[in-house]
Order: structure tokens, then C-alpha cells, then sequence
């Protein structure tokens, strides 16, 4: 399926959150959503990059109707206060993506004492799109798209020890623990939509091996980009495909599809017997509430 962005059909009229959208996909996402009317709002933690990018994509879309607010995934007070915010200022969201993470940085903590890649790639968009859930429902058909990755397929949660806190801790190890996490919630998040009633759709998606900022915390990869990776804008396309494209929503998982997932065009991509696993996602729900402070779809 050789689908790109520029494929999309408008999307005048509806407003889209994309979180850790100051740089790699998504920058893109944002970009592709504000060139075809969307009112796009860049939820990221360094405000100064933030507008730089914004400065960026109006340059290139000087049409485009783009904010920036302030949101780190990483302190669930300002994962409330941002979505305070889009209260006041919005009546609805039509699109969540829930793209931002973290990907093998030093051992290190959240503002509330998690992991930091659990804590903000998993438990920060668990409790943003619990936040969210009344503009989400105020949209009519919100689809709300959460990013895993194919390091999901080597995760496994250990309910034991969700923070590493009590063996040695592995970065690659917990790194894959919180890309399964996002592909089991987005799952979940759909059965539990579903069986709401919802007019809401939950997705998941991932981006192959796109080159980004994401991994800087490796040299090893930050050298093998030259020689294997997509550009991000390429790693952008599965992403705004589960996000826009009317028949995405008859598939919950969107990738590329060449050389094990890592590049090519968008497609269905392949879910583990992990990811698959609802008592796990039940389970795994349940400790995000606790965790968080947030019930939501109980």
C-alpha cells in the first residue's frame, strides 16, 4: 500500500494533539495534520524547541493553524494542567496522538517516582487520554492513537516490578516493558470504548526505524541510521494513516510492512501473543489507575 501523507483528506475543522511533536515523527505528524487544516496543538516539555518547530511548520503551511503547550509526560501535575488548559481553550479533540517517549536514556526517575520510560511513555499517555476523555467524547469520532514500536515483540511486563527497582536494571529491557505497555492500553482502550458505547476509536501504531532524536542515548544506533533507518517523515506515515484514513479503524495496528517491520510503506502490522493477551491488559489497566490516581472506563 504505497500511502503518503500527502494522501491525507482534509482536515479542516478538527483539532489534534500530538505529543512530543517538537522533532523525528512527531514533527511530522504535526506538520502532515496542520498542511491539510487541522488545528494542530504541539504538547511538548521544552517549550524553546517546541516553537522553533512551530516557527518551522509555518513557514512551509503559512496557512496552518498551530499552538504550542506545555506537557511533560514525565510529571502527571502537568499531564492535569495541560489537559485543564485544553479545556478552557477547545470544545472537542478529534485526534489524540500519543507519540512522545523516551528510549534507553541512564537509569532514572519520573517527577512522581516511576521509571522513566514506563513512567512517560506508558503512565503519562494513560493518564493524558483519561484527562482527555470528555473533549475526545465531545468530538464525535475522536480516534486517539497511542506509538508503540517492534521492540514490543521482545517486552514482557513483570507486574513484580513494573519500576526495575528490584534487579539489575536493563535500559532495553524496561524500554520494550513500556512499548508493550502502549500496545496493550491501545487495545484495551478500544474493548473498553467499545463496550462503553463510544463513538471513540483507539489505535495503536509505530514507526519502524525511523532516524530521531530518540536514539540518542545510543552511538550505536545514532551509526546504524546512516545505514538502516527511514526518515522520520517516512516513520510519520503509519501514524497518520491509523489517524485519518476512514477503513484504519478496521485494523488496531499500523506499521510498515519490509525487512521485519523496519521500513517501508504503511500497513498492518503484526501483534505478539503478548500484546494480544487481555488479561494482561486488564491487569495492566487496573495498576495504571492505581499508579496514576486516575479511573476512567472501569
Amino acid at each position: 500500500m504505497k500511502w503518503k501523507a500527502d494522501q491525507m483528506t482534509e482536515q479542516t475543522g478538527k483539532v489534534a494533539v500530538v505529543t512530543g511533536s517538537n522533532t523525528g515523527t512527531g514533527y511530522h505528524i504535526a506538520h502532515g495534520l496542520a498542511s491539510k487544516g487541522a488545528t494542530v496543538i504541539m504538547a511538548c516539555r521544552n517549550l524553546e524547541k517546541a516553537e522553533a518547530a512551530r516557527q518551522r511548520i509555518m513557514q512551509e503551511v503559512p496557512q496552518g493553524d498551530v499552538h504550542v503547550e506545555h506537557l511533560d509526560l514525565a510529571d502527571l501535575k502537568s499531564v492535569t494542567a495541560f489537559s485543564e488548559a485544553m479545556k478552557r481553550k477547545h470544545a472537542q479533540i478529534d485526534l489524540l496522538i500519543n507519540n512522545a517517549g523516551v528510549m534507553i536514556p541512564p537509569k532514572s526517575i519520573t517527577k512522581d517516582g516511576f521509571e522513566l520510560q514506563f513512567g512517560t511513555n506508558h503512565l503519562g499517555h494513560f493518564a493524558l487520554t483519561g484527562h482527555l476523555m470528555p473533549l475526545l467524547e465531545q468530538a464525535g469520532k475522536a480516534r486517539v492513537i497511542t506509538m508503540s514500536s517492534i521492540a514490543h515483540h521482545g517486552g514482557s511486563i513483570d507486574f513484580n516490578d513494573l519500576q526495575g527497582e528490584r534487579k539489575k536494571y536493563k535500559k532495553w529491557a524496561m524500554y520494550s516493558q513500556s512499548k508493550l505497555a502502549n500496545l496493550l492500553f491501545a487495545l484495551e482502550l478500544d474493548r473498553r470504548l467499545k463496550a462503553a458505547g463510544s463513538s471513540i476509536t483507539s489505535l495503536g501504531s509505530h514507526p519502524g526505524w525511523s532516524a530521531t532524536e530518540l536514539q540518542r542515548h545510543s552511538s550505536l544506533f545514532r551509526f546504524l541510521n546512516y545505514i538502516f533507518a527511514m526518515a522520520p517523515v517516512k516513520g510519520a506515515a503509519p501514524t497518520l494513516y491509523a489517524a485519518t484514513v476512514a477503513d484504519a479503524s478496521d485494523y488496531p495496528y499500523w506499521g510498515v510492512t519490509k525487512r521485519g517491520e523496519s521500513v517501508g510503506w504503511p500497513g498492518k502490522a503484526k501483534i505478539s501473543s503478548r500484546a494480544s493477551d487481555k488479561a494482561s491488559a486488564q491487569r495492566l489497566w487496573k495498576i495504571s489507575c492505581e499508579l496514576t490516581g486516575l479511573t476512567y472506563l472501569d
